[in-house]
This record gives C-alpha cells, structure tokens and sequence, in this order.
C-alpha cells in the first residue's frame, strides 16, 4: 500500500497505512487491530478518516463500519479488489488439505464465511469500489467470467456501494497504479 500512501498524498491526504497480520491469522484479528487504531485516530483528529483497503482490506472495512464506535470520524471508504461476495480461489483453496490453516485469511475470503459477518448491504457512509480486468495470472484462468487474476468482478461490485468502476488492472497490480 505504499505506493497507493505516496500519490495519495501528492494529493494532499496524510496516509497512515497499516501492517496487518492478514496471512497468517484470522481475519477479526485485523479487525481489532484496525478498530484500535481508528479510535486512537479518532480521538487526535479533526479532520475526517478516509479509509481504504485492498482485497480482505476492503472487507475489513466493512466489517469495522459494521461495529465501530467511531463511525462519526469515517469520511468515506475505498476497496479495492474487494471480494464481496466471496472467491472462488479461496474456494479451492480450501480443498487443498492444510493450506488454510497456513494462509488463514483464506477462511474469510469464503462466500459463507461472508454470509456469515451479515455485512451491510447499506452502508453507513459513502464506499466505492474499483475492480480490476486484468487476468494475465494463470490462477485468473481458473475463474469464470472478468477477474483481476484473483477475484472475480461480479464479486467487488454489490449494491450498498455509492460509486464502482473496473479498471485493466491485475490483483497484485492494481493498487500500485497513480490511476487507482
């Protein structure tokens, strides 16, 4: 997210990106994590907090919106490469005996496990997607339809969202262009 931090910041944001423990530890612990640093946030600053968040970080987000007590310091929100509905690589990854337990942030890219965080469909505030076109990654090949190599386009765009656009991106790419 670095290079996403130094062109926002070109634009006059002051960016504080987060290191979280996606790979190897379940997803809610990067929601406490994230939910921490938003209340010591909230508490120093004036201004509205932005937050933006590339694949399981967008679904982060969602699950924060859904149980902050900072939801008055939330400005607006950004995922991209969301699985929203899930992916089918987590999928069959999950098949795979002993890979999510190495990768446990696959168990959250799940479509029931994602049934299962009864996320909103109505937003508290504004969040917009962008979804990348761009499928030059073999694992892309295994998918139906438009994907970024790694997560379907049906399943970033859903209709709680203010604004979507699709970009010709790939999954391991898209957040690292000036366009984005």
């Amino acid at each position: 997210m670095k290079t996403l931090s130094t062109y926002l910041e070109e634009q006059g944001y002051h960016c504080r990106s987060l290191n979280l423990p996606l790979t190897r530890l379940e997803f809610d612990k990067s929601v406490l994590l994230v939910e921490q640093v938003l209340s010591e946030m909230a508490l120093h600053k004036d201004a509205r907090i932005h937050l933006v968040g590339h694949s399981t970080g967008g679904l982060l987000i969602r699950k924060v919106l859904k149980e902050t007590d900072n939801l008055a310091a939330i400005g607006r929100c950004v995922q991209i490469a969301t699985p929203n509905h899930g992916s089918q690589l987590a999928y069959v990854a999950s098949k795979i005996v002993g890979y999510t337990q190495y990768f446990r942030t696959l168990r959250s890219l799940h479509t029931t496990y994602i049934e299962q965080l009864n996320l909103s469909k109505d937003p508290p505030c504004p969040i917009g997607a962008i979804a990348g076109t761009r499928n030059h990654l073999w694992l892309g090949k295994l998918l139906e339809g438009d994907n970024d190599g790694r997560i379907e386009l049906a399943s970033v765009q859903y209709p709680g969202l203010t604004d979507f656009i699709s970009v010709p991106y790939g999954h391991k790419e898209i957040h690292h262009q000036r366009e984005v």
